[in-house]
């Protein structure tokens, strides 16, 4: 018996270099990708929700700076007020949560899409836009900001650098595989 995902398979059924069974292999994996990563930031912003806390230490003593070397010449970037730590951790949170979300309805467009209901536009907008929202929480907000501004790559205790450089490497190239040439196309 056949198997039903057999790409670049040639042959019955006319199927082309890169296709599984009248399923194109590259939006193919352009969504189960996207629904890894929807699934993840999902999972974080679900974790952040129900267990509120254990981050929200995290950030406070990223943003104090209370575990760096305590340089005088970089100390006047700790925010010390647990008001404003609590602030940006929240604001965090929902960057997290409409990440998902998008993320989410990307999946099911996609769906849509690989079953011949819709075009896979949507799905790649939908993509980019929830993948880019991922890229810049890591990149621009932990590894920059983070990492860089409140100098967490001085802290031993709470550096959340390399968890942040995974999850960047994993969203771009995802973003890439999203826009691949071919991504785009509809089954037959």
């Amino acid at each position: 018996m056949a198997s039903r995902f057999r790409f670049g398979a040639r042959g019955g059924g006319g199927a082309r270099p890169g296709r599984a069974a009248g399923l194109p292999a590259l939006p193919l994996a352009a969504a189960l990708l996207t629904a890894t990563v929807a699934l993840y930031i999902t999972l974080v912003a679900f974790g952040n929700i129900t267990d509120f806390d254990t981050n929200r230490q995290f950030v406070r003593h990223v943003l104090a700076m209370d575990t760096t070397f305590k340089d005088p010449d970089l100390m006047w970037r700790a925010i010390t007020s647990h008001t404003l730590q609590d602030i940006a951790y929240v604001l965090i949170i929902a960057w997290e949560t409409v990440a998902a979300l998008i993320l989410i309805v990307a999946v099911v467009a996609w769906a849509a899409g690989l079953r011949g209901r819709a075009g896979l536009g949507r799905a790649r907008r939908l993509s980019t836009a929830g993948l880019l929202m991922v890229l810049l929480l890591f990149g621009a907000g932990f590894m920059a900001v983070g990492g860089e501004w409140f100098a967490m790559w001085q802290s031993k205790a709470w550096n959340g650098l390399d968890a942040a450089a995974r999850n960047f490497v994993v969203a771009g190239l995802v973003l890439v595989l999203v826009h691949l040439p071919g991504a785009n196309e509809s089954a037959d």
